[in-house]
Order: structure tokens, then C-alpha cells, then sequence
């Protein structure tokens, strides 16, 4: 198995109401055939795809149990440049509709950061990490 992720798919409670908050942050749907996005709804990241799927489509699918809500075993990171972008990225976050549970501050790994929750209570971390760099592609490196 090769090392890279290829999708990464959040169940959501509400498929119309997930894309409005993406896209209310600048997102752009990967798909646009009309009858494909009333089930799914992908966004082509930088070297990977992030999927919304009805939380009951993706426990069939899987056949796992799934529920509504926090989901605290896991983060989802998006890296900027500086601290000021953390803050901005935040406050478009929350004029989203989005919740901040932690404002961006300094922290003790050395950089700035904070975090929200998404519409369906996925986690997620802006940080600005000054010991890492983007690539011109806007890519992410340790």
C-alpha cells in the first residue's frame, strides 16, 4: 500500500446545508452533474479529494453504526501561512456558521492555532506551524 491518502469522506447529517457551509468559505464542488451532488458532494484538495456523504448512506455503505455529533478521535488540519491567517481563516469560519471551540493562540508545539467544528461536528485545526512550509502548489510539508 502505497504512503497517501485518496479521499477522505464525512458523513453528514444534511447534504444541502454541508455544501451551503463549503461553500460559503470559498469551496468549489469537484462535481458538478446535478443528480451526482444531490448524493455526494467531492472537493479536489491538493493531492487528495474531501467527500460529503448522508451520514445514513455511509453507515449502509460501510455497514458501521454511525452517529450524529463531536467526533473527537480525530482532527482535520488546514495550514496557512501566519498566525493573522489563522484568526481570518476562523472568523469566516464562524460568519459560516461554523463553531469555534478554541481560539487561534499561541501553543506549546511553537505555533499558532485554533479550532472549530463543522455544521455536522467535525473537527478541525487552522494552524500556522513555522516548521513546516507549503510547497508553490500550495502543499503542505513536514
Amino acid at each position: 500500500m502505497e504512503q497517501r491518502l485518496s479521499v477522505i469522506t464525512l458523513g453528514v447529517a444534511d447534504l444541502g446545508r454541508a455544501r451551503d457551509f463549503y461553500d460559503s468559505l470559498g469551496w468549489k464542488p469537484a462535481n458538478d452533474n446535478t443528480e451526482e451532488i444531490e448524493s455526494i458532494v467531492a472537493y479536489n484538495l491538493i493531492g487528495f479529494s474531501l467527500a460529503l456523504f448522508p451520514l445514513d448512506k455511509l453507515a449502509e455503505d460501510t455497514t458501521v453504526t454511525m452517529t450524529k455529533g463531536m467526533h473527537p478521535s480525530f482532527t482535520l488540519a488546514y495550514t496557512v501561512q501566519t498566525p493573522g491567517e489563522v484568526d481570518q481563516t476562523l472568523q469566516q469560519v464562524e460568519a459560516a456558521g461554523g463553531t469555534i471551540i478554541k481560539p487561534g493562540q499561541k501553543v506549546f508545539w511553537g505555533g499558532y492555532s485554533g479550532y472549530f467544528s463543522d455544521l455536522d461536528g467535525y473537527l478541525w485545526e487552522v494552524a500556522h506551524n513555522p516548521f513546516a512550509s507549503h510547497g508553490e502548489d500550495g502543499s503542505f510539508r513536514w
